[in-house]
């Protein structure tokens, strides 16, 4: 997997220069995305090793599917993905660059998986105090998981702070049987 993150930072650098510097960013996340969802589907893989199915058919499936949001220079990145067989490398690219514009509009993305659904006031609570340790703005991407048995575990970028009770208790018989 880090291999991939390697071959896919030029690009999205690349790509979030060129979205930045032409105020085009929200544009060029929006076709990301998509481009992104297309190739990570099975029937896009199932064409893909498809014998009658040249590249640039699978190129302008992703570009029909991406929209009026894919401009010019979008389809250049793309064409040249083809060429240099990296089209595979797109979930990795629109991730990095989601992550590049957050970091350039100060804003963390921040999971939080609970034992239950956390309501208005929680969920309040717990980006307020995100916001303060992590010095910027806070989305909260809320999930739940009962095998946690209660509490929460929060991840956002290297920050990770396990709360819940079946990390406490996998800790207590970590302790009993040492």
């Amino acid at each position: 997997m880090a291999e991939r993150a390697t071959v896919a930072r030029p690009y999205a650098r690349a790509a979030f220069a060129y979205a930045r510097e032409n105020a085009k960013l929200d544009a060029w996340s929006g076709w990301l995305q998509s481009a992104a969802a297309v190739v990570s589907s099975d029937d896009y893989r199932r064409l893909v090793r498809s014998p009658g199915v040249s590249d640039k058919q699978l190129l302008d499936l992703i570009a029909d599917i991406c929209g009026a949001t894919l401009d010019p220079h979008g389809r250049v990145l793309l064409d040249l993905l083809a060429e240099n067989d990296r089209v595979g490398y797109l979930p990795e690219i629109a991730t990095r660059f989601e992550e590049l514009k957050a970091e350039d509009q100060n804003v963390a993305d921040v999971e939080i998986v609970s034992a239950v659904s956390l309501d208005a006031a929680q969920q309040q609570r717990l980006a307020g105090a995100l916001r303060t340790r992590l010095n910027r703005d806070v989305r909260l991407h809320c999930t739940v998981d009962p095998k946690l048995v209660g509490g929460a575990v929060v991840r956002s970028g290297d920050l990770l702070i396990d709360g819940s009770l079946a990390n406490k208790l996998e800790r207590l018989a970590t302790d009993l049987t040492a």
